[in-house]
């Protein structure tokens, strides 16, 4: 064995062919051995580069919230000072959707900076709104709740209602009190309103699915069909606002005098 492979070291070292074959084949097996590596370490990977998305995504949408529109004229505050100064990101760990009135439990809690009554969202929408919060955790009511009310509207109007759920499908909500001189058909796309110091206006909610008349009201009852999976939910958004209990506090005086 020796010999023949001393035999066979020369024949390659004396003969272009050979050596180019030679070559050949270990730059494909090595080759094969590194790309299996490679692909071993990508998978590795992805939870921490899933987390450098999700770190950029939230602050993409903080430019967003906070950028000012130069394309119109100053107005009105319409949201009543709400400016979500701050999105903290977060990691939904529990999630109940299976009874009347469900919750999230977040891992991000008072240590962070989260306080009950701030609004959760995600990618596709609004998810609930903090309830109560502990150093390291925080439970959210999710619009999966019916004691769940949030203040929406119709997108193409200033028609606003207020959003509950039934507690039947886990994939729609309802929007009740919606006047009948509103124009809503099918489709039409359910934000949230601007009567409201927890979310700002126009994060998404669902769109039309179907439309009921009250019978014993002058209103509309309007079934919204979610644009989030709220029985699949990953990372979340929590809204944090400045100044939110300067609101509280000034709305609470003026209703004392």
């Amino acid at each position: 064995m020796l010999l023949l492979g001393i035999s066979l070291g020369l024949t390659i070292q004396s003969h272009s062919y050979h050596r180019s074959k030679i070559i050949s084949s270990a730059n494909f097996l090595s080759g094969g051995v590194y790309e299996k590596i490679n692909r071993v370490n990508e998978y590795m990977n992805l939870r921490a580069e899933n987390d450098e998305l999700v770190l950029e995504n939230a602050r993409l949408k903080s430019l967003l919230f906070n950028k000012e529109d130069t394309a119109k004229l100053p107005l009105p505050d319409t949201i009543k000072g709400v400016k979500p100064a701050d999105i903290i990101v977060s990691k939904v760990i529990h999630n109940t959707y299976s009874t009347h009135e469900n919750f999230l439990t977040l891992n991000s809690g008072s240590n962070d900076g989260v306080k009950p009554d701030m609004g959760v969202i995600n990618s596709l929408g609004i998810v609930g709104i903090v309830d109560d919060t502990s150093p390291r955790y925080s439970t959210v009511v999710s619009i999966l709740n019916m004691k769940s009310q949030i203040n929406a509207k119709l997108k193409k109007s200033n028609h606003f209602g207020s959003l509950t759920w039934d507690g039947k499908s886990t994939g729609f909500v309802q929007l009740r009190d919606v006047p009948r001189l509103a124009s809503v058909r099918k489709g039409d796309t359910i934000v949230t309103g601007g009567q409201s110091v927890i979310f700002p206006e126009g994060i998404n909610i669902g769109t039309v699915e179907t439309i009921y008349k009250e019978t014993q009201t002058s209103f509309y009852v309007i079934k919204v069909k979610l644009f989030n999976d709220m029985t699949n939910l990953g990372h979340v958004y929590i809204i944090k606002s400045k100044d939110r209990e300067e609101l509280i506090n000034l709305e609470n005086k003026e209703k004392n005098e």
